[in-house]
């Protein structure tokens, strides 16, 4: 786990060359965020470029190491072309989730790849549940599945108390990306995974459940 293949470089390098772009350069992050009004105004490509800036190094690290270790899963077991596809469509997804939150919060903006991430993340561990994570700071091998769904325990947590300029709701989105279209480019999961697609369906079950009651 954790290879990198040519796609997940040009990935990363693209995310960190953008986004220290954004760090340096106020007028090009501004232009490119993610931002309800700008895009209610027909500027429709930050739902896209949104997802290569970050709001600084540690969001661009959290990301981008979270993408390191589950990458390789979803291109070996699928091939790279429908690695393209989940994250540029669970990028997009994540997106449109928070627009559709959001869309009468006209100054509302964030950004981050922690949408396309999470789709990832869902696809990699719908593909090979039995994975483990091995963490620098953590002695023992995590269960990927207990990453992810904390990855999305933490989006709630971000959402519900507007932690930083980050899009937490993305991360939802996202993850439904990666969910959906990897049950699409993989029926077979159908018939060989159904208690993972269960279990990771449940933080979305919450979320949803948290923004119907007025919690988000």
């Amino acid at each position: 786990m954790g290879k990198l293949d040519l796609i997940t470089i040009v990935i990363i390098a693209a995310n960190v060359i953008i986004s220290y772009k954004g760090f340096g350069d106020f007028n090009f992050f501004e232009k490119y965020k993610f931002q309800v009004g700008a895009i209610q105004r027909g500027e429709k490509m930050r739902l896209f470029s949104a997802g290569f800036l970050h709001a600084d190094n540690q969001h661009l690290f959290f990301n981008m190491v979270s993408l390191y270790f589950f990458a390789d899963v979803v291109i070996r077991l699928l091939n790279p072309l429908q690695f393209i596809i989940i994250y540029i469509g669970s990028l997009l997804l994540g997106n449109l989730l928070s627009f559709y939150f959001h869309k009468n919060e006209y100054h509302y903006s964030a950004v981050g790849a922690s949408g396309a991430v999470s789709g990832i993340i869902y696809s990699a561990i719908l593909l090979q549940p039995g994975m483990n994570l091995y963490m620098f700071f953590i002695p023992i091998p995590i269960p990927a599945y207990l990453f992810g769904i904390g990855y999305l325990l933490y989006s709630i947590y971000g959402m519900k108390n507007r932690v930083g300029n980050i899009g937490h709701d993305a991360h939802f989105g996202g993850a439904i990306g990666g969910y959906l279209i990897t049950l699409l480019l993989a029926p077979y999961l159908f018939q060989t995974n159904m208690l993972m697609i269960g279990l990771l369906a449940l933080p979305i079950v919450l979320l949803f459940g948290m923004k119907k009651a007025g919690k988000i």
